[in-house]
């Protein structure tokens, strides 16, 4: 069997990326939640807030730590792989990802060794702008990944200079590049999506306290701050998401075409679900809305659409897998507002935790924006194709050409056995920080958390509480 170095090439570094992918937009969303949990201690001296604060952070590092030891290999690959798309957008595309080591990740990692050891050794002022800057550290990566990503969907502020082989794209406007057509669109709906995933992983965990009956007061206050940014962040997701597709119908009509399964322009309808078939141009067992997709983009059911039949075949994205990660993420969008307004209602009523079998719904729902955030990157990168720089540069012509396929296959073999590893490693260094739980008893939330240091201990010892021993234990392992 002769094996194809362009599919190896795009399916190890789709491995890569997605695996990559699991960490920073954790980091993103806990990030915020740790600033609001601190920013809500120093406000009210609460010491419960104080509790889960500490808590996250050090979820935090670990997911940090992993996002970084994930993230170093796919600047490799670009040099290894792709060195003609190297060669051919290096000016471009190594200037936002620059920018992103020099303003993020150093402000990011020049903090991090407060936010993690300096609880007891800065002020709680100190601290806690030291959590702001982390949290601002990881979205402003954000920012400059998704920059040069949206650089390659919608090229701007730059020309070509050489010929053929020698030919290179050149920055001739910095803030043009920065703010090309599509990436303040992308960069808001990046960072929603983030946000929903930070306050679904916080939900999941506090329901799981919750249904055990451990540290409950800590998890429903913990649970209810995310519930909040999870409800807003997955309503503003739906409307990011429809100025996000009306960018795309002007930048990108035939990945819209693609995410819609629109063959044949003209009036444009809304699939709700169904099957894709590229060679007789239909959707199999489709439901759809008539004229739906007409409406989300000119506010009426008859405006035409372009479909794919105004593309040269070979300028087509494949139309199955955007489509289908297409749907699947705005349905996983929809479930979002749903499940999280009818939670709202319920804590409203004050009802929220009684009911057990939303808290399970709940500690199973993580799984929902994890697959939503790799969806929505599925969807925009293979609908992108077959250009890796939209309109400029081809996949097939970006490879290295130094590179076999046979090598290629090695090395994803080497990355999903060391993968694998790295995961079966984070699951169980998590897994065993959520089983221990917050520490309370260094901090004793006494009379709702406001007792000091001094007073808990002596409570400790009055009634026969931990030895001396097992708390300087217990604050080491703090």
């Amino acid at each position: 069997m002769d094996l194809d170095v362009l599919f190896l090439s795009r399916f190890q570094f789709a491995l890569t990326i997605m695996f990559h992918y699991l960490f920073p937009p954790l980091s993103i969303g806990l990030g915020l939640i740790m600033a609001i949990t601190e920013g809500m201690f120093i406000k009210t001296k609460n010491r419960e807030y104080e509790v889960m604060a500490r808590f996250w952070t050090k979820i935090f590092a670990v997911v940090f730590a992993m996002g970084v030891a994930t993230g170093i290999v796919m600047e490799f690959e670009f040099g290894t792989n792709w060195a003609t798309y190297s060669r051919y957008v290096g000016d471009v595309f190594g200037s936002p990802l620059a920018a992103e080591g020099i303003f993020a990740f150093f402000l990011e990692s020049g903090f991090l060794a407060v936010l993690v050891f300096g609880w007891d050794r800065v002020s709680p002022r100190m601290h806690f702008f030291s959590t702001i800057m982390v949290a601002l550290g990881s979205m402003f990566s954000a920012v400059w990944i998704v920059v040069a990503n949206s650089w390659q969907q919608t090229p701007a502020g730059y020309h070509i200079v050489g010929e053929g082989m020698a030919a290179r794209a050149e920055i001739t406007d910095f803030w043009a590049m920065v703010l090309n057509p599509s990436s303040v669109d992308r960069l808001v709906h990046t960072l929603i999506g983030a946000f929903i995933l930070g306050a679904f992983f916080v939900m999941s965990i506090m329901a799981w306290y919750i249904l055990h009956r451990r540290h409950v007061k800590l998890a429903q206050q913990s649970f209810t701050i995310a519930l909040v940014v999870g409800t807003l962040a997955s309503l503003a997701a739906l409307l990011s998401g429809h100025e996000q597709a009306n960018t795309v119908s002007v930048t990108q009509p035939a990945k819209l075409a693609a995410f819609e399964g629109h063959f044949k322009s003209g009036p444009g309808d809304m699939y709700l679900f169904g099957i894709p078939d590229e060679e007789k141009e239909l959707v199999r067992f489709g439901i759809a809305i008539p004229g739906g997709l007409s409406f989300l983009l000119h506010n009426d059911f008859s405006t035409p659409v372009t479909g794919l039949d105004q593309f040269a075949p070979e300028d087509r994205p494949p139309v199955q897998i955007p489509f289908q990660s297409y749907h699947i993420m705005i349905a996983l969008g929809m479930f979002f507002i749903g499940i999280t307004l009818y939670a709202s209602f319920l804590r409203w009523r004050g009802k929220l935790f009684e009911k057990r079998w939303l808290m399970w719904v709940f500690v199973v729902a993580i799984i929902g924006p994890y697959l939503a955030n790799q969806a929505g990157w599925v969807a925009a990168e293979v609908g992108r194709q077959p250009w890796i720089v939209y309109g400029l540069l081809r996949t097939s012509d970006a490879l290295s050409k130094a590179v076999s396929a046979e090598e290629v296959l090695a090395s994803i073999i080497l990355f999903t056995i060391i993968y694998l590893f790295l995961l079966a490693v984070w699951l169980y260094v998590m897994n065993d920080k959520i089983k221990h739980g917050p520490d309370e008893s260094p901090l004793a939330i006494a009379e709702g958390g406001k007792g000091s240091l001094l007073d808990t201990m002596a409570s400790l010892a009055d009634h026969g509480g931990p030895s001396m021993t097992g708390m300087h234990d217990e604050k080491e392992g703090n």
